[in-house]
């Protein structure tokens, strides 16, 4: 069984988004494959297919979900260490070529959000910061064009 690494914070959403599956969504889909089935023959009736379509997708989510509950291990954000770049942490870095400077909460894949800028450890950019310290240049292989140079500028807690 393989561990993933999840903050407190994303935890807690996984544990919300299960709650609401197992629940609210679960009992709408129930009512809706009950008047499918008042429309008479379940044989020939589209409104009873996509209701059971929903439900069997809705219980891949919840078996999903309740799969990462299980492998989570929580990172413990008060001993995050700010002398190298670890889960949890918040990485400053400077890419070497274009000068741009961005910043990134390293998280586990579970989590991973770029919109955010929750970065998974398991990444290209996340695996090449892992154990990285500040003023130090790391090399990412990207899957497309030249590999990137990133200073890593600022490590802190979240």
């Amino acid at each position: 069984m393989r561990e993933t690494l999840i903050t407190a914070e994303g935890l807690e959403k996984l544990k919300q988004e299960l709650e609401h599956l197992e629940t609210t969504k679960r009992r709408e889909i129930a009512d809706r494959i009950k008047e499918a089935r008042e429309f008479g023959d379940i044989a020939e009736n589209a409104e009873y297919d996509d209701a059971k379509n929903e439900q069997a997708m809705l219980e891949q989510r919840i078996m999903q979900l309740q799969d990462k509950l299980r492998r989570s291990t929580v990172i413990d954000e008060k001993h995050i260490d700010t002398e190298t770049v670890d889960v949890g942490a918040i990485v400053h870095v400077k890419d070497q070529k274009s000068g741009k400077s961005q910043k990134f909460r390293l998280v586990g894949a579970a989590e991973a959000d770029p919109a955010e800028q929750k970065l998974s450890n398991e990444s290209p950019i996340g695996k090449a910061l892992i154990g990285a310290k500040k003023n130090e240049i790391v090399t990412v292989e990207t899957p497309r064009g030249p590999k990137k140079k990133l200073k890593v500028t600022k490590i802190e807690a979240a």
